[in-house]
């Protein structure tokens, strides 16, 4: 196995919380990015306290209670399935604060870090808020709903986007990187993509290679994994009879989202 692709893990984070996805700095190649996936029974408590660090938390399925000790957020979470294609509820939650979950129902949360100094008001996302918007044509068709696009100025670090693939289909597709600060043709962003499939036995394949291809691994990624983006181009390709969910999390030293094309598959956009 490369370095890049990371299967579930089972540790335990507390009484019926269970801890699927570790990402940290100090456990990849990541400077910006951090990313924590857990599975919680019902009436399970989970709870952290950030330092320098702001995170979103994503509740990817079931009903949770969200608080920062100040605000309290109720019956969070529209979903029993991510493949329902509904936007979710999400909370983000500014450095120097400390979050609480309390699991209602059973629930799936993920949890998206990057770094932050400027404290900023915790916020309910509301799946209503969420930008929702159909990207590509034909075999390149993709589903968005953007939850911290870069176009919200409420946060200071984090962009957070689901993705839907449908059978048959390609995403982030042609291959695009965006591991330049080279502002306005391309911005660096570390990128991290959390995985489902449906049916859950599924797979896809994912790419991800730089230009010199100093980082070139090809991966079979199946439901529950996470796919590391420290650089290069990445695109997903999702075999018949599957569709394809993603969870990205991208951050960096400035917050907007521009990418760039492999220019030996740019040709694809002009047919």
């Amino acid at each position: 196995m490369g370095k890049l692709l990371r299967k579930p893990q089972k540790g335990e984070a507390g009484d019926n919380v269970r801890i699927i996805q570790e990402i940290t700095r100090e456990n990849s190649p990541l400077q910006y990015i951090e990313f924590k996936a857990l599975e919680l029974g019902a009436g399970a408590v989970y709870g952290e306290t950030l330092g320098k660090m702001e995170c979103c938390i994503v509740v990817l399925t079931g009903t949770v209670h969200v608080s920062d000790g100040e605000e309290s957020f109720r019956n969070l979470g529209t979903r029993q399935s991510v493949f329902e294609r509904k936007p979710t509820d999400s909370v983000y939650v500014s450095n120097d604060r400390s979050f609480e979950i309390e699991a209602e129902t059973s629930a799936r949360v993920a949890l998206c870090y990057s770094p932050s100094l400027e404290q900023r008001p915790t916020r309910w996302i509301k799946a209503a808020e969420n930008g929702v918007e159909q990207r590509g044509r034909n075999n390149n068709k993709r589903l968005v709903h953007n939850i911290l696009p870069d176009s919200d100025l409420s946060v200071n670090s984090l962009l957070v986007v689901e993705v839907f693939t449908e059978s048959g289909n390609w995403s982030s597709y042609p291959p695009h990187k965006h591991d330049q600060d080279n502002l306005p043709a391309e911005s660096l962003l570390e990128e991290t993509y959390y995985h489902e499939c449906d049916p859950p036995q599924g797979f896809v394949f994912q790419r991800v290679y730089t230009d010199d291809r100093s980082i070139d691994e090809t991966m079979t990624v199946e439901n529950g994994d996470v796919v590391i983006v420290p650089a290069g181009y990445h695109p997903v390709g999702v075999p018949e009879g599957y569709t394809s969910y993603y969870l990205n999390v991208m951050a960096g030293p400035k917050r907007i989202w521009k990418f760039h094309n492999d220019p030996a598959h740019e040709w694809i956009l002009q047919r």
